[in-house]
C-alpha cells in the first residue's frame, strides 16, 4: 500500500487565510488538521487543530486551567469568537514542526514513522514535482493498515 492509494483531497489553507475560515473547515470536513500551502500550492506545513484552540483559548486558561473553571458558561461557549481577524500565520507555532509531507510512493510504514516522529495526525502526499496530491489523516491510516 503506497501514499498515493491512500491519499484524498483535502481543503489546503495559505498562511494568510484566517484562523476563523481554518476552524470552519476543519469543523465542517472533521479533520484533524490543514495543510498550509505556499502561493504555488506546495506544502509548507500542516496547521493542526489544537494549534488552533491554542489561539482561541484565552492564555491565562492555558497557563492556569482551574481558571478556565471560574468564566461563566456563556463566556466559555463563545470563546472561539475572539479569533477575530488572525490569520493562520499566527496561529502556527513559531518554529514549523518537521515538515509532514511524503512522496506518492511512501509505504504505510513510512508514513505511520512520520506521523509518529512530527506528532502530527496529517500528512501531505506529493508527486515528484512537489505538487501536492492529497493528504492522510490518522484514522484513514489506522482503519487501511488495521483491516483485516
Amino acid at each position: 500500500m503506497r501514499a498515493r492509494d491512500l491519499a484524498v483531497p483535502l481543503p489546503t489553507v495559505s498562511r494568510s487565510t484566517r484562523v476563523v475560515e481554518a476552524a470552519r473547515i476543519l469543523a465542517q470536513q472533521d479533520l484533524p488538521g490543514l495543510v498550509v500551502v505556499d502561493d504555488s500550492g506546495r506544502p509548507l506545513t500542516v496547521l493542526a487543530g489544537t494549534d488552533v484552540l491554542a489561539m482561541a483559548v484565552p492564555r491565562y486558561c492555558i497557563n492556569d486551567p482551574a481558571l478556565a473553571r471560574v468564566v461563566d458558561e456563556a463566556a466559555a461557549d463563545v470563546f472561539a469568537h475572539q479569533l477575530g481577524d488572525a490569520t493562520v500565520a499566527q496561529a502556527l507555532p513559531e518554529r514549523y514542526r518537521e515538515l509532514p509531507v511524503v512522496d506518492d510512493d511512501a509505504t504505510a510504514l513510512e508514513i505511520a514513522a512520520l506521523m509518529a516522529r512530527s506528532r502530527t495526525p496529517l500528512v501531505a502526499v506529493v508527486d515528484d514535482s512537489g505538487a501536492l496530491v492529497g493528504g492522510i489523516t490518522l484514522d484513514a491510516l489506522l482503519e487501511r493498515v488495521l483491516a483485516p
